[in-house]
């Protein structure tokens, strides 16, 4: 094998190993926002777990010699980091206040759908099968319009489906913006997106009551390693490696993570109707992913 069939081979081994580590840390997120909701309030738990983890993650790339964003990455850092932490991250554990974490994570399993018909407004317009797969996903919500707890709580039902648009929109956004370079980014996102949450935060008069027991701090420390250092940081190598749609194709594995973990260690449940809609919507994400290849 030549020199270039080597590269290729790392190359491609790294975006899987990358995709399994987002399919694996993300999946299990969602139960761990609900294990931290018992005690801290929304917009700040998420605030303080990027801002926190996002600045000791620069430190680190720092000493290892990576450059220091320039004053324009910094902003545009904070433009993506917006979109994803506040409106994708933080939205939807502002909607597991009401949502199952399962149901949550089977809503933001649209976000490939999104992230498809948003790649559009560069010119990157979705194939057949790709089109195919964005029709068959929108009949998925439409059936999950249908599942009882859904029905119980439009507005957690409403703030799931923006918190999926504005991450596709994000992540679409960001692969044609000049980033800070590697894993630097994904940091810079975590710091500015995490600042904007605490900001919104503040202004919304969230506090803390009480010092939160050890089983809500090891949900935050668990959501800060886990899905922001591992899934983050995996997310952003993704973006900059693969089309969009591919990097956000752990929503159709994520639900079944996320919608088992409820049930095992939460007490939640899932409707026949939850299960078809599941079943349609992973399905339509499938052929968005397919249609990558061709």
């Amino acid at each position: 094998m030549n020199d270039s069939g080597v590269v290729k081979d790392i190359s491609r081994s790294r975006v899987i190993i990358a995709l399994l580590a987002v399919y694996l840390s993300w999946g299990s997120t969602y139960l761990a926002i609900k294990i931290a909701l018992t005690e801290l309030s929304p917009l700040f738990m998420m605030g303080i777990r990027f801002f926190l983890f996002g600045t000791g993650f620069y430190a680190y790339l720092r000493l290892r010699g990576a450059p220091k964003p320039g004053r324009g990455e910094w902003l545009r850092s904070a433009v993506i980091g917006t979109f994803l932490m506040l409106g994708g991250s933080a939205g939807v554990a502002y909607a597991e206040q009401w949502v199952d974490s399962g149901l949550a994570a089977l809503v933001i399993a649209t976000t490939p759908l999104w992230t498809v018909l948003f790649a559009g407004i560069w010119k990157r317009w979705p194939n057949r099968l790709e089109w195919a797969g964005l029709l068959i996903g929108l009949v998925g919500i439409v059936v999950l319009n249908f599942e009882g707890d859904l029905r119980a709580s439009p507005l957690g039902a409403t703030l799931l489906l923006l918190a999926a648009m504005s991450w596709a929109f994000g992540s679409a956004w960001s692969q044609h913006m000049k980033l800070p370079k590697g894993m630097m980014a994904g940091a810079a996102q975590m710091i500015m997106g995490g600042a904007v949450v605490l900001f919104v935060s503040l202004v919304a008069g969230e506090r803390i009551a009480a010092m939160p027991s050890w089983r809500s701090v090891t949900a935050v420390l668990y959501l800060g390693i886990f899905g922001s250092l591992v899934g983050f940081t995996a997310y952003t190598y993704l973006l900059s490696r693969v089309r969009p749609a591919l990097a956000t194709s752990y929503a159709y594995v994520n639900p079944v993570i996320a919608v088992t973990l409820g049930i095992a260690f939460a007490g939640e449940r899932i409707t026949m109707i939850g299960v078809i809609a599941m079943a349609i919507i992973i399905v339509g994400v499938v052929l968005v992913a397919f249609g990558q290849r061709t």
